[in-house]
């Protein structure tokens, strides 16, 4: 799918410190734990906790945020639908990522064991 200059140049600018309390917030609702989602953000990226804080005290951007992660090779496993598209069909590598993000953090927010989120 290929998605729009103006979501391109929105989702590129976003902080990734913006957006991490609102995963912090929907996974705790859920009964889970902001170390687990620390452990998800780890698996997709390569970043330890000191580098996350990093990430989030430096107000760096998802583009910038994902620049800098050694993706896991299994991301690619990461299938579903986010806001009605198919993360598999998303045709921005830096979108595609940042969803890939989000659908790990659905997961777990649904209560899914970490041994499935963590493919």
């Amino acid at each position: 799918m290929k998605t729009d200059e103006k979501t391109l140049k929105r989702i590129y600018n976003m902080t990734f410190s913006s957006v991490y309390p609102h995963y912090v917030t929907k996974v705790e609702k859920k009964g889970r734990t902001r170390e687990e989602l620390d452990e998800a953000i780890t698996w997709l990226t390569g970043f330890d906790d000191v580098e996350i804080r990093q990430h989030i005290a430096a107000d760096t951007t998802f583009q910038d945020f994902f620049a800098n992660a050694q993706l896991n090779p299994n991301a690619s496993l990461i299938t579903g639908v986010i806001c009605g598209v198919r993360v598999e069909e998303i045709e921005d590598p830096v979108v595609q990522q940042v969803r890939y993000l989000d659908k790990l953090v659905d997961e777990l927010a649904r209560g899914k064991a970490m041994e499935k989120i963590l493919r």
